[in-house]
């Protein structure tokens, strides 16, 4: 159904900013939820953000304030914009998709990674003291 490629992570000191951008091959004029989830070293997978095709979002509670989460149609990427990084926000950060939920993305039941079905490789994000 669709093709997900992450990319933008990298490593950045602690109050500094990454963009991670999500490529949806095969989405263009399907409706669906997109979600950005993270995994830190020996902890479970974790929402970070989700948004449907009509625009609404969620957050996770540790997060909400210094990351966005927007889609851009012309490019057709879902981006996180992450400012004000801390260490504890280092983890590899996926990028998921999954129409069945649509438009229900930001109810509390679909934050959780085993709804979605399409998943990308992952990036890194490290971020130092």
């Amino acid at each position: 159904w669709a093709q997900l490629v992450e990319s933008g992570g990298g490593s950045v000191q602690a109050g500094g900013s990454l963009r991670l951008s999500c490529q949806g091959i095969g989405m263009t004029g399907r409706t669906y939820c997109v979600g950005w989830f993270r995994q830190a070293p020996g902890k479970p997978r974790e929402v970070v953000a989700v948004i449907g095709k009509d625009g609404v979002t969620n957050y996770v509670d540790s997060v909400r304030g210094r990351f966005t989460i927007s889609e851009d149609n012309a490019k057709n990427t879902v981006d996180l914009q992450m400012n004000n990084l801390q260490t504890e926000d280092t983890a590899i950060y996926y990028c998921a998709a999954e129409p069945r939920r649509f438009p229900n993305c930001s109810a509390s039941s679909n934050l959780r990674p085993h709804v979605y079905d399409y998943w990308g490789q992952g990036t890194p994000v490290t971020v130092s003291s």
